[in-house]
């Protein structure tokens, strides 16, 4: 679903964060922490001193339990990405929603963002509740293969703006061009006198 549309049906989705008092955008990762990416991606906020927001998969919090410490150790914000990844479309409201509480008991945060940014009404209605839910409206495309580090960078380029949610994936399939391509936007962004803020300040539901 493109977030430009889902918004319309969905009100209650956040695409964008408006009316920020500073030109600032929203690094945000999906479907870590993985041992191939979130070290890399974490040394890299680290040295430009930037904090993020992490969408965790539930199952990959539990395999890597260290990974998940050192994201809140190091002060960035975490969002529920369900625990096993699933497909909105592909999934009843029920069994939807017993995969998003799964992932709640191993982490706590009242940020969602749905996989592949699929949900149904009924499960948004749910979830609308007890979440904050986030989509993005910067998509880099980092976790496709034939997608190269420079075609990501141009979207970075292209699209980005003020209260921009920038999407990446700290994943197995990003793992090879996703530390080039952080390192790049950051001074991209940085150059254009962007601030870089996580998704922390954004209330509860």
């Amino acid at each position: 679903m493109r977030p430009t549309l889902a918004t319309l049906f969905f009100p209650a989705l956040i695409s964008r964060m408006k009316g920020t008092a500073t030109k600032s955008v929203y690094l945000t990762f999906d479907d870590g922490p993985t041992p191939d990416a979130t070290p890399n991606v974490l040394d890299i906020l680290a040295v430009h001193k930037i904090k993020a927001t992490f969408f965790c998969v539930g199952a990959n919090v539990e395999r890597n339990p260290h990974l998940y410490q050192r994201i809140i150790n190091e002060g960035h914000s975490v969002g529920n990405h369900t625990y096993s990844h699933i497909n909105g479309w592909k999934t009843s409201t029920a069994d939807y929603i017993a995969d998003v509480k799964k992932c709640s008991e191993v982490l706590k945060s009242h940020l969602f963002r749905p996989p592949y940014g699929r949900i149904t009404i009924k499960q948004y209605r749910e979830l609308k509740k007890e979440f904050s839910i986030i989509l993005w409206d910067v998509l880099t495309g980092d976790y496709k293969i034939n997608f190269g580090g420079d075609k990501c960078l141009e979207v970075v380029k292209k699209y980005s703006r003020n209260g921009s949610i920038i999407l990446f994936h700290d994943s197995e399939k990003s793992a090879e061009k996703i530390p080039d391509l952080v390192s790049k936007s950051i001074e991209l962004l940085k150059e254009r006198n962007y601030n870089f803020k996580p998704l922390s300040d954004i209330k509860s539901n």
